[in-house]
């Protein structure tokens, strides 16, 4: 049994706090505002993210001292375009301990992944950092229908730590040393779902999907590779594992917000099909796509998802460029 302090109390990081106390761990969970901490602390629900699930035992605070005092694991649950301000304000507070991501995206401006934000911030060695990823959509986990992930870290014995503090009957987590291909693929797994879910708003088929994801998981791997990560973790849970999961099910808001756009709704209309929050994948499209481009790397999807969600590209149009680009050898 360990320490975990759980910083951020939205679905996916609410559905962790959850994992780790049914783990048998003991758990702060942080959250921005009062009045959904003492909404969770009263009624053992998160009535914002995660309506009807009810939560264990959990200490809950707005204090970011109280929260991360004495804590053995730090899970990082912002989303990612937050993470460098929260983590400058947490720094000083930080202890001793392992720091986990569970944010999937690349900086604006920097390009930098999460964990390399994390140890830019917090100047901490690189084996101190894992990152939490797979197919792991939080309602259905809360629910605690079976599932698996994946914690990686380079340094073996930190990721072991972690996956025996978050295994339960419902949860199963493997491990896995190469963090760039887990964080590639977590990051660029949410501009696919997001071209998915327009061809499915524009009413096109399985045929459509299932390229999609295919040709999607093609590009991811081939920047992945640019990058440095091992080419076998796409073939896994937080490579095409993910990918499925997030291009397939109506629970992924990247996927329901492409659904919108398929439909041909605005970027505003879609955000609000996604109850106010732009999906991850809008942001993430362009640091992607200029992550390709600085690694030489042609990302096709990721492209015209791009210039669909920054460049005004008609969904139409980005159907029609996709299907026309030049023939040639899978």
């Amino acid at each position: 049994m360990v320490n975990v302090a759980v910083m951020g109390a939205g679905s996916w990081g609410t559905t962790l706090a959850k994992v780790f106390a049914d783990a048998g761990n003991t758990v702060r969970l942080w959250a921005r505002r009062e009045e959904l901490r003492h909404a969770i602390a009263t009624t053992h629900q998160n009535p914002d993210y995660l309506p009807g699930v009810h939560l264990p035992e959990l200490e809950t605070t707005t204090d970011a001292v109280l929260a991360l005092a004495d804590a053995d694991i730090v899970v990082f649950a912002v989303p990612s375009q937050t993470m460098r301000d929260n983590l400058a304000a947490w720094k000083p507070l930080l202890p001793d301990a392992t720091l986990v991501s569970i944010s999937k995206g690349v900086e604006k401006g920097t390009l930098l992944r999460m964990s390399e934000v994390i140890r830019d911030v917090c100047e901490v060695p690189q084996d101190r950092i894992a990152v939490l990823s797979g197919p792991n959509l939080a309602k259905e986990i809360a629910a605690e229908q079976p599932a698996a992930t994946v914690i990686a870290c380079v340094d073996e014995n930190r990721a072991k730590l972690v996956q025996a503090a978050v295994a339960t009957s419902y949860l199963r987590p493997y491990t896995n040393t190469d963090v760039i291909g887990c964080e590639i693929g977590g990051a660029c797994k949410n501009v696919i779902a997001l071209a998915c879910g327009v061809a499915t708003g524009r009413g096109l088929g399985e045929n459509t999907k299932a390229t999609l994801i295919t040709r999607g998981l093609a590009e991811i791997t081939r920047l992945g590779l640019a990058l440095g990560a091992d080419q076998r973790t796409f073939a896994g849970l937080a490579g095409l594992g993910d990918l499925v999961a997030t291009c397939s099910s109506p629970l992924s808001r990247n996927r329901t917000f492409g659904y919108r756009l398929g439909e041909g709704g605005t970027i505003e209309e879609a955000t609000k099909a996604t109850h106010g929050q732009v999906a991850e994948g809008v942001i993430s499209s362009k640091s992607v796509y200029l992550l390709a481009q600085e690694a030489g790397v042609e990302m096709p999807i990721t492209h015209a998802v791009y210039s669909v969600c920054h460049e005004g590209l008609n969904v139409a149009d980005m159907v029609t460029a996709l299907m026309g680009r030049s023939r040639k050898a899978e």
